[in-house]
């Protein structure tokens, strides 16, 4: 929801460097557009219409599931060469953090000055190195918005109803589901993340007893959620691998289905229903967290001022991701840090320990109050006694 804000943010600040900077080329869909000579002149777009783009979900560049070979990161860095190009932001997660590494590593080998940032963003919030990513406090919004909504639906409804919940080594999105409670007996009730190994009866017996106990049973769970063995529920059932050989799991319901029947067999309720966020979580209109676009615009122009001001002072180029460093202390404050750009590549950040209860099926208040700066204030709600 706000990988524009970052976009914007670049742009912006690189047309505020006056001469320092010539030509500001965007590569539509990312390193295809680079490999296809795509290449679109953002100077030419009006400041007034950047902030329209900003504040608009989903890449505005459009964006690529291309997993670079050796061959391409070489073509990359001809065709950077060929356009002169003195500064490469690239905005995305790990995977993109590593393609943006052996590019800038290319660069060096041919002593190519180009200063390589990555500009971080991820909904799954999963880098090492920051204490949360641009995307996150708007896709956690999202979510938590819609876990208080179907709570609602289940209150009048009852029975079980199930939410799969994106995030396939890192739970911190289903984490955010409990943001939705305002009552002591408001779901979710159960939330399940991949950092905790997943029982199926032990599943079936947390719902028993809480439907027992509320008549009803709300769940989150994550896509990613694995056996003791490590191995994924959703292997037990499809093999369909994304491009960078991962078992696909979003863009399918097959996991909640499977839940659902699993529970149904096991506890003998007979209202069960299951339902699968998938895609809707990243890019939708109107609710993104303001702080989280606030950030996301900040991280942005932080990766510019960093690629000139090495460029002003004459030192080498030096491949870096921006880290965003939550400051101590109650009130709520980040600093955007220049790391080496290997402490977000390929690396993938866990649901700290302390986040997690000890039963395996809901978040701690620590984690509450970690994410409620993120996501922001949700519309208050009521219920008739």
């Amino acid at each position: 929801m706000v990988i524009n804000q970052s976009l914007a943010g670049v742009v912006l600040e690189a047309r505020a460097a006056g001469a320092a900077v010539g030509r500001i080329l965007g590569a539509r869909h990312g390193i295809d557009g680079v490999l296809g000579g795509d290449w679109a002149d953002l100077r030419r777009i009006a400041p007034a219409r950047w902030e329209r783009l900003a504040a608009t979900p989903g890449a505005a560049l459009g964006s690529c599931r291309h997993k670079p070979t050796a061959e391409d990161c070489d073509r990359i860095l001809a065709a950077l060469v060929e356009r002169e190009v003195g500064f490469f932001f690239y905005i995305g997660g790990n995977d993109s953090a590593d393609a943006a590494r052996i590019v800038a590593e290319r660069a060096a080998a041919a002593k190519a000055p180009i200063q390589v940032v990555h500009v971080p963003k991820t909904i799954d919030c999963d880098l090492v190195g920051s204490d949360h990513t641009p995307g996150y406090g708007s896709a956690a919004r999202f979510v938590a918005s819609a876990f208080r909504g179907d709570d609602f639906d289940s209150r009048s409804l009852g029975g079980v109803k199930i939410n799969v919940v994106m995030g396939r080594d890192a739970g911190f999105l289903t984490a955010a589901s409990a943001l939705a409670r305002e009552r002591d007996d408001d779901g979710p009730h159960l939330v399940y993340l991949p950092e905790r190994a997943f029982s199926i009866d032990k599943f079936a017996a947390d719902v028993k007893r809480t439907v027992a106990k509320f008549g009803r049973c709300v769940v989150a769970v994550s896509e990613g959620i694995r056996d003791a063995s490590g191995t994924l529920i959703a292997a037990k059932f499809s093999e369909e691998r994304d491009s960078h050989g991962n078992l696909q799991l979003s863009g399918t319901g097959a996991l909640g289905d499977h839940l659902a029947r699993a529970l149904k067999e096991k506890t003998g309720i007979r209202r069960v229903r299951a339902d699968t966020f998938g895609y809707l979580q990243r890019s939708f209109p109107g609710i993104a967290s303001e702080s989280d676009s606030a950030e996301a615009r900040a991280v942005g122009e932080a990766a510019v001022r960093y690629a000139l001001g090495r460029a002003a002072s004459g030192a080498k180029p030096e491949a870096a991701t921006i880290s965003i460093v939550r400051r101590p202390g109650r009130r709520y404050g980040v600093d955007f840090v220049p790391a080496p750009i290997r402490t977000a590549a390929k690396r993938t950040r866990s649901v700290p320990k302390e986040f997690i209860a000890r039963s395996g099926n809901d978040v701690t208040p620590a984690f509450l109050a970690w994410a409620r700066p993120l996501v922001g204030q949700l519309p208050p709600t009521d219920v008739i006694r």
